[in-house]
Parts: structure tokens; sequence; C-alpha cells
């Protein structure tokens, strides 16, 4: 049996559902029909035998019945489709309390769109897993050796600005708070109470990062390239990036009257 794929059972007086070394990797999506199979194929390079989850916001684009052709020819490949919700917020929930449920270790995430490249992200798992401790890693644009390909000024600007905000008012001690690609420690996430989360669009990732810093968990960043997507469109519009700051700056006044 691959040691990836076997399950690890712990001791029979524990009340913790047992978990599977296997890690799961999420691509929550919506109208990216143009980048699925491609990232797909990637991870699948990168993790043979890891679980693959999409979750799908029902995109009119096919992406969902992409995916179904996929999954003929991959075991490993899972997919939801939601139907009545949307956000990548509230789907990067969905794929997490399904990696709870089922016994993962690891939950992984990244974005769908080809910005983020699979091949870096076992360097993330990896470094999960020297330190037990460690409730997420961070793929980093903001670190050293970190980079971004293809930003303009514009948007470059904007996204220090979050930044900052968020390491500033929200008091988390890394450099990129906003980026997606992640490797959670699922036992930190269950502790969570992911119920309890509010956000469902993008702060969520700024909302996640608040709670494991509030809760005591370690975090840690490694350095990546992120690359502005070639194909479809950014789902970040400027109300999205407006609800996102509004959101941040109530996280930000919780956080003063709790200290």
């Amino acid at each position: 049996m691959n040691p990836l794929s076997a399950p690890l059972v712990l001791d029979d007086s524990s009340d913790s559902t047992p978990l599977t070394v296997a890690p799961l990797i999420a691509l929550c999506t919506y109208q990216e029909a143009q980048n699925i199979r491609a990232m797909v194929d990637g991870l699948r390079e990168a993790f043979p035998d890891a679980i693959l989850l999409v979750v799908d916001d029902n995109s009119p684009d096919g992406t969902a019945g992409l995916v179904r052709r996929m999954q003929a020819g991959d075991d490993n490949l899972q997919l939801i489709v939601r139907h009545d919700e949307r956000g990548l917020g509230s789907a990067i929930v969905r794929a997490m309390k399904h990696a709870v449920a089922n016994g993962h270790r690891y939950f992984l995430n990244l974005d769908a769109d080809q910005s983020h490249d699979p091949r870096q992200l076992p360097k993330l798992l990896q470094t999960a897993e020297s330190d037990p401790e460690l409730d997420v890693v961070i793929g980093s644009r903001y670190v050293d050796g970190g980079k971004i390909v293809g930003w303009p000024l514009r948007r470059r600007i904007m996204s220090k600005m979050v930044n900052r905000f968020a390491t500033g008012f929200l008091n988390l001690p890394v450099k990129d708070c906003s980026g997606s690609m992640r490797c959670y420690r699922t036992q930190a996430l269950q502790e969570l109470e992911l119920d309890s989360l509010q956000c469902t669009g993008y702060a969520v990732l700024e909302e996640l990062l608040v709670k494991i810093n509030r809760s005591g968990g370690k975090m840690a960043e490694v350095p990546i390239t992120f690359t502005e997507r070639e194909l479809g469109h950014s789902k970040l519009t400027l109300k999205e990036a407006y609800r996102s700051v509004r959101f941040m700056m109530r996280l930000a006044v919780e956080l003063r009257r709790r200290a």
C-alpha cells in the first residue's frame, strides 16, 4: 500500500477522528473552465496520491462538467457543486469542513486560475510536516525570495496596503495575509469552529489567520512566485475589495475591544 494513502489510526482511547496521511488539496472555482484541467494535471504531478477536491459554484461555463470527465481517470479527484451559495470564502470553508470530516491531517488550498504554480505547493506541506506545532504555512509573496509577476503598479500598491493594514491593525505576525496558497493542520481548523467564520468573501483569508493567531496558533511563511492569470477573468472586483476592507476594519475593532 502506498504510504501516502494508508490510513493513520489513532490510539483506541482517543476520541479524535482517525487521520489519513494523504493531504486534501482544494480548488475553489467559478468560471475556470479554461484553467481547471491544467491545475488538476499540475497538482496530480506534484501530489500523485493526494485527494484533490474541486468546489465549484455551479459555473455556467461548464467547469464542473470538465471535472466530471477527469474523474473517469482519477479515483482521487472529488467534486462538490454548490447551487445556492457563492463566494470564495464560503467555498474554502466548505472544503475545510470536508477535510476535517474525512480525517485528513493537512488541508491545502490554492487559486484555481494558474496564478499559483502547483509545483510550489509541496514545500508548504514539507514545512508543515517538519514542525507539528505549525497550524498554517503560507505561500508568501512578501518574504525574501517571494515575488509577483505580471501585476500593474496599481494592484501592487493595493495589495501592499491591504497586507500592511492586516499586519498592523489585526496584529498578524506574517507579511502575506491575503494570499490563498496555504497548508493548514486540520486539527487546528477543527478547533477554530469553522461555523463561526463570518466572511463569505476574500477577507476570510485574514479572518482565518486572526482566529488562529488569537488561539495562540503558530504560523510560518515560505516564498512563492505569484503570476497574474492569463486565461479567464479575475473575480476580485472593486466591490469585493471594498467589502473585504470593510470586514477587516470590523475585525480590527473587535480585536481592540477584546484587548
